[in-house]
């Protein structure tokens, strides 16, 4: 069974600035999923129009953090991002899109994250990333 956790609003002092600057929202989290979304616009735009890639990457390095620092939070670790492979696959000019990421594989020392970012509006996959992360003990020794 995994534990499940409902994230009202991470845009609020929850997620760090840079991740709400980057529009990812959480909307739940498990120990094996993650699932948001994001609202992108001007803010996300190169100067010819289209959403940043590095918008689409960072949102697969946010995600896949968040669902793998969850997994291993109670062992009072953090996941720690060593590797973001993050392939663009159709350009967009903005909008809501939906974030999914699900755990490829759950070690000890490290997890592996599957992140499919989907235009809201027509369903499409905009951009699809792996990230490898590796467990690491808190810096500050406590547990969550």
């Amino acid at each position: 069974m995994t534990d499940s956790r409902a994230v009202p609003d991470s845009s609020s002092a929850a997620a760090s600035t840079f991740v709400r600057v980057s529009g990812l929202v959480v909307d739940e989290v498990t120990t094996t999923s993650l699932r948001g979304h994001a609202d992108l616009g001007a803010d996300h735009l190169t100067d010819w129009g289209t959403v940043h890639g590095g918008v689409y990457a960072s949102i697969v390095e946010s995600a896949g953090g968040a669902g793998a620092g969850f997994a291993v939070a109670d062992r009072g670790q953090i996941a720690v991002g060593v590797h973001n492979g993050t392939d663009f696959l159709r350009a967009s000019t903005g909008g809501r899109v939906e974030v999914t990421a699900e755990a490829l594989f759950q070690g000890r020392g490290q997890q592996l994250w599957d992140v499919v970012i989907t235009q809201s509006e027509t369903g499409k996959v905009l951009a699809r990333g792996q990230l490898r992360l590796q467990n690491v003990d808190r810096p500050d020794g406590t547990r969550a």
